[in-house]
């Protein structure tokens, strides 16, 4: 008998490491909070406060599992970690220096052309890099062609594409959660695209309960973080027609969220209403009082939660 573990064996060992990872790193940022606990606190869309220490919590434990995932070739985890570290970042700076008075990507780059450089421009162009940095490091995986331009271009998408489109669920308690363990069970269904989901996938879990409970949400850092990597997972495992087939998916859907209300969307199909609402409190349920907690807000920590919201707020409130 083989003394090796089985493939199913290291993908849930890697995604329980990424789940301990992410929930010690949580821990550890209400504990020491950079900047603060209000630089953090934010108002969710009943008008209660948040904290966005989620994500990168969540970007943490996911990157730093994923150096060390097996099944996967050097490079591949490698392209993991960088695409979730790189998401992470800007979308942490978007969280707290953007304004919101700019949205989407019609918004940013409008404003970009006119001469002013949006805290969502910098993200734009600052993920988009790392995203071509990671499919370069990818460029040997088993789905990526060995490297050629055009399978680094369509990886590129698929990392940088992946980390704005779930970005756009994290507008209500849980979604962008949800939508990223529904992602990452379709890419694991081979023994490579589970191998690459497990660290996302195992951090986003572990967040599940703080963010249903409307403690935290994910932001931009945590958002953008979990999707880039499940792009990359995507540009390691899948063959080029596949891949072409997720980024046209992705293209599809960033495109029509610039005309169309996802949140509407939800909540007029009466399948995807009940799976958003899974595990959430009803929503003519009465305001929670400010919790006490780890990741809790509260006017020791630095004044009244959610007082002054930034773009964070604006642009995915949940």
């Amino acid at each position: 008998m083989s003394r090796h573990p089985s493939s199913g064996a290291r993908t849930l060992l890697s995604g329980g490491l990424a789940a301990v990872a992410a929930r010690a790193a949580y821990a550890a940022l209400n504990q020491w909070p950079p900047g603060g606990q209000q630089a953090w606190a934010r108002t969710n869309h009943r008008g209660e406060p948040v904290t966005l220490l989620e994500g990168p919590a969540a970007a943490a434990g996911a990157a730093a599992a994923s150096l060390i995932v097996p099944g996967l070739p050097a490079r591949s985890r490698a392209a993991l970690a960088l695409a979730g570290a790189g998401a992470a970042a800007f979308g942490a700076y978007d969280d707290l220096k953007g304004s919101g008075d700019r949205r989407g990507f019609r918004g940013h780059l409008g404003a970009l052309a006119s001469g002013e450089v949006t805290s969502g421009a910098v993200k734009i162009v600052g993920i988009g890099a790392t995203g071509l940095a990671a499919s370069v490091l990818v460029g040997a995986g088993q789905g990526a062609g060995g490297g050629s331009a055009v399978d680094v271009v369509i990886n590129t998408g698929l990392i940088a594409g992946g980390a704005n489109l779930l970005n756009l669920f994290d507008l209500r308690p849980g979604r962008a959660i949800k939508v990223a363990l529904a992602a990452g069970a379709a890419l694991g269904v081979t023994s490579a695209g589970a191998a690459g989901v497990a660290a996302p996938v195992g951090a986003a879990l572990s967040m599940l309960p703080e963010d249903l409970g409307e403690r935290a949400m994910l932001g931009d850092s945590g958002a953008n973080a979990l999707g880039g990597m499940l792009g990359a997972a995507a540009a390691a495992a899948l063959p080029r027609a596949a891949r072409v087939t997720v980024l046209a998916a992705i293209t599809g859907l960033t495109a029509a969220s610039e005309k169309v209300s996802f949140t509407k969307v939800i909540e007029q199909t009466p399948l995807l209403h009940r799976l958003d609402m899974l595990g959430r409190r009803p929503a003519a349920a009465g305001p929670r009082s400010a919790p006490n907690g780890p990741g809790a807000p509260t006017a020791a920590a630095g004044g009244e939660a959610g007082a002054a919201p930034s773009a964070a707020a604006a642009a995915a409130p949940q």
